[in-house]
């Protein structure tokens, strides 16, 4: 056993977000499995996010889990976040993690117009997609364009979640704003063609989102963390942008700020990457930069391929493990660039990654294969 080699050893610093106190900045990504019978957590996906705390992961993000709304659900098996069984279901998860001494949040989820009839998504397979105009795209229709009582619905379905997720003893509560589900569709003009108070600009469409986060800190209380994760692409369009300049980003995130959002989780295909031209800020530290509050990373971190193949939509079927931008991370992050990291697909292969950075174990690191997608691990 080594010790934590220069390079990375900022990740492995205790930070305090408000009362979550963590200790080392990586963090589980969220990632949907698909695992949850009846769309309910078992004695399997407790198991699954035991052994990431056991093994030494700060904060553990789970996948998506749907709030209580007739179509906030697109596939089969994931896992609600509402209903007394689904709530005891991850009661235990959360026992189990902080039993290992770890810490968790759930991810609050509607995937909107994502949802397609009849593809075994529960309870109500006939029910259509519901999102701002119709739309899952720039001129391709799908489901239903929400009412204000729809919007007002999902708004307080959200909040229901926070506050049922903080009485089970969730540490902090993730809002999905990314990706191309429902809170993004409100955001992306492609598929927000509202001419309400919840479409207009950008920072108009912001409205829904905001609403959503205010009432969940009504439900929750000042103290309680709120993380927002946010994307520029879009399962629908990969080269999807909402700001094009560091201005347009700012006027974006105010509004979320002063909702009150605690922490930005920015999403973005490759860490590395800059967010704009004339300087190498990623995505999350551009947002630090501008509102001040801490932003978790995120994004094929220690692979050495990219997480989407734009030919098959779907993940790529493997990835070496790409050691210098393990490093790269670990520099940046000391720079004070961006405060945490999001692991996925890294984590999702072995539980045990964490612990062998730590202990300087690169060349026991696994490759990433899709067959990790097809099992708990």
């Amino acid at each position: 056993m080594s010790d934590i080699h220069q390079a990375v050893s900022a990740l492995f610093e205790p930070i305090d977000l408000g009362p979550l106190h963590l200790k080392n900045r990586i963090a589980m990504a969220p990632m949907t499995r698909t695992f949850s019978p009846g769309n309910i957590p078992n004695d399997l996906v407790t198991a699954y996010y035991a052994r990431r705390a056991e093994n030494e992961v700060g904060l553990i993000i789970t996948e998506g889990t749907c709030v209580n709304h007739k179509a906030s659900n697109g596939y089969p098996r994931v896992p609600f976040i509402y209903g007394d069984e689904a709530l005891a279901g991850w009661k235990k998860v959360v026992d189990a993690v902080h039993a290992k001494g770890g810490k968790i949040a759930p991810q609050l989820w509607h995937v909107g117009a994502i949802r397609k009839e009849n593809t075994g998504a529960d309870p109500d397979p006939s029910v259509p997609g519901y999102s701002p105009s119709g739309l899952i795209g720039p001129g391709k229709e799908n489901g239903v364009a929400m009412s204000i009582d729809d919007i007002h619905e999902v708004i307080t379905a959200f909040a229901q979640a926070a506050e049922d997720s903080k009485r089970i003893g969730f540490d902090a509560v993730e809002v999905h704003g990314a990706h191309g589900y429902l809170i993004d569709q409100f955001f992306w003009e492609g598929s927000n063609q509202r001419d309400d108070e919840y479409g207009g600009d950008l920072v108009g469409r912001t409205r829904f989102a905001c609403e959503i986060v205010s009432a969940i800190r009504e439900r929750v209380g000042p103290d309680y963390p709120i993380i927002f994760r946010f994307s520029q692409w879009k399962q629908q369009d990969y080269n999807a942008r909402l700001c094009d300049t560091p201005e347009e980003l700012d006027a974006f995130l105010k509004p979320l700020v002063n909702a009150g959002v605690d922490i930005f989780h920015c999403s973005t295909r490759r860490f590395w990457e800059p967010e704009f031209e004339g300087s190498d800020l990623n995505l999350a530290g551009w947002t630090k930069k501008l509102t001040g509050k801490p932003v978790i990373t995120v994004g094929s971190v220690g692979l050495n391929a990219s997480f989407i193949d734009e030919d098959k939509r779907d993940m790529v079927d493997a990835s070496n493990v790409a050691t210098a931008s393990i490093d790269e991370l670990g520099k940046r992050m000391a720079d004070g660039e961006f405060d945490m990291v999001a692991i996925g697909r890294a984590l999702l292969q072995d539980p045990q990654w964490v612990v062998k950075i730590k202990q300087g174990r690169y060349d026991e690191l696994q490759d990433y294969s899709k067959a990790a997608l097809k099992e708990l691990v």
